[in-house]
């Protein structure tokens, strides 16, 4: 049987690096005596999760332009024509069968040079907003799997198949009950809980919002697992008590969600295809500083749905606790939010696309 050769770029935070290692995961199965190389930015979290994970991981000099003016927007253009030069000699020396990207500045140069290469190629697109990396790369690669409907304004139809986001098996597939999760977190039933998310880097704003409110959430009678971010640990430890668990970063997210009873979260793609799976009611606390404000719409498309709730960054002080004290006083209204978002869920996405990849390779003659 051939050995097969995959290379998957994906990196900068966990909504890129984990539906990368989704991929590689079903992969690994489905071909048993493949050979999977990841790329990723050198100074990203990918440089540390991949090889968590088992994987290899070769690091390319590469970032993005940053919005306001700096200085080190200067040297992108530098960093991507090394990235591009280095992403030449790695395909060359991989040798890869099969190309996939799923988004990170090191996705860019490599699906790039992998097209230039004739070589076959994938885009996971997780966002309801294209990018413009991706936009730019969907004219030359084979195939695009998206997230949501209605790509077809930023893709060619015809290369589009509509097919969810990869979660991480041990959510999809997660058999922890409520008891074990609850005396990992030293849990008091029958206190509620209320799982806090700020992205894998931890949220800056909703993290001073916790902290000023704290009175608010004790009288709310919940009890807090909250993930605020290395950078900002040092700042919130001291607020760590019997009814606020504060981690820097929650390894183990399967734990967290089957104890959460309510859950405020950023609006990343992948984050939001993990809550779908988990099927709580959620409020969604949308980041404003990303590019063409991607996870407002990606919120959006759960909220139109009546799946979920949004408060947008600048509406905290005013309107928050009214959405918040709607969602746990109501018993019924929370547990149709819990209904609705479970219906949204594409919880055979990894297969789907890795099925994909096995009919490209097959028409190709190569399976």
């Amino acid at each position: 049987m051939k050995k097969y050769r995959f290379l998957i770029s994906g990196g900068g935070t966990g909504g890129h690096i984990y539906p990368a290692i989704s991929i590689a995961d079903e992969l690994s199965k489905s071909f048993n005596s493949s050979e999977i190389l990841f790329v990723g930015s050198s100074d990203r979290m990918e440089m540390k999760k991949v090889p968590e994970n088992g994987y290899n991981i070769k690091g390319l000099w590469i970032s993005g332009i940053k919005r306001k003016l700096h200085l080190s927007n200067l040297l992108v253009p530098l960093k991507i024509l090394h990235s591009l030069i280095k992403s030449y000699f790695i395909i060359k020396k991989f040798k890869p069968d099969f190309v996939i990207g799923t988004g990170g500045f090191a996705s860019g140069p490599i699906l790039y040079i992998a097209t230039k290469l004739k070589l076959p190629t994938l885009i996971q697109e997780q966002n309801s907003y294209a990018g413009l990396t991706n936009k730019i790369l969907s004219k030359s690669v084979e195939l695009i799997c998206v997230a949501y409907e209605n790509m077809n304004k930023f893709f060619p139809r015809n290369k589009i198949y509509y097919i969810g986001n990869p979660v991480r098996k041990e959510i999809s597939e997660s058999k922890i009950s409520r008891k074990v999760s609850d005396d990992f977190f030293n849990i008091n039933r029958p206190s509620k809980v209320l799982l806090i998310l700020g992205g894998s880097l931890g949220a800056k704003n909703i993290n001073e919002f916790i902290s000023k409110n704290l009175e608010f959430f004790k009288k709310s009678n919940v009890e807090i697992i909250w993930q605020c971010g290395k950078v900002y640990y040092d700042n919130y430890k001291k607020y760590f008590s019997k009814k606020i668990k504060i981690f820097p970063f929650i390894k183990d997210m399967s734990k967290a969600y089957s104890s959460a009873d309510y859950i405020i979260s950023r609006a990343g793609a992948s984050v939001i295809s993990e809550l779908c799976i988990v099927a709580k009611p959620v409020i969604f606390i949308p980041s404003p500083n990303l590019a063409e404000d991607h996870q407002t719409k990606n919120a959006m498309n759960i909220v139109k749905n009546n799946a979920a709730l949004m408060v947008e960054e600048k509406d905290l002080d005013k309107m928050f606790f009214n959405v918040f004290n709607k969602m746990i006083n109501d018993e019924s209204f929370s547990t149709e939010l819990s209904k609705s978002i479970k219906s949204l869920a594409k919880p055979n996405a990894t297969n789907e696309i890795v099925e994909q990849i096995k009919r490209r390779l097959k028409n190709g003659n190569k399976l």
